[in-house]
C-alpha cells in the first residue's frame, strides 16, 4: 500500500475528532508546501518529508501528537510546541480534544522545519 493510503486508513480507522484532527494536520503539512511528501516510517506512522523529515503523527488513546524531527533548532516565537521541550532535537504538539490549531502560525512551523532541512543539507 502507498504511504498516503495508509495515512486514508489511520484516519478513517479513527472517526472520533481524533481521525478528523490528523486530517486537517495534514491538510495544511501538504498545504504548506507542494514538494512535501508522505511516507509511513517508524512500525506505523505518518510522516512528512522534504530534504528529510519534517514531522511524523500519532493518534493516541486521548491526542493527537505531531513530533517536529529537528524542532529543538526551529525558532517558536508563537508558542506552539507544548511538549517534549526537554529533549535537545525533538519537539511536540500535542493536541487534545477542543484544543485549536492555529493555522498560519503552524504552517510557519511546517515552513521553518523545510529551511532546516535545506539548510542542514548544504553543509
Amino acid at each position: 500500500m502507498k504511504p498516503s493510503q495508509e495515512i486514508d486508513n489511520l484516519i478513517a480507522n479513527n472517526p472520533d475528532w481524533k481521525g478528523a484532527m490528523l486530517a486537517k494536520i495534514r491538510k495544511l503539512i501538504l498545504d504548506s508546501d507542494s514538494e512535501i511528501i508522505e511516507e509511513w516510517k517508524y512500525m506505523g506512522s505518518p510522516v512528512w518529508s522534504r530534504h528529510g523529515a519534517i514531522c511524523l503523527g500519532n493518534i493516541f488513546k486521548n491526542k493527537v501528537q505531531i513530533v517536529f524531527m529537528n524542532g529543538a533548532a526551529l525558532a517558536d516565537p508563537d508558542k506552539i510546541f507544548n511538549a517534549g521541550l526537554e529533549g535537545n532535537q525533538r519537539r511536540v504538539i500535542d493536541i487534545f480534544e477542543g484544543d485549536e490549531v492555529e493555522e498560519a502560525k503552524f504552517k510557519s512551523l511546517v515552513l521553518a522545519a523545510i529551511n532546516f532541512n535545506q539548510a542542514k543539507r548544504k553543509k
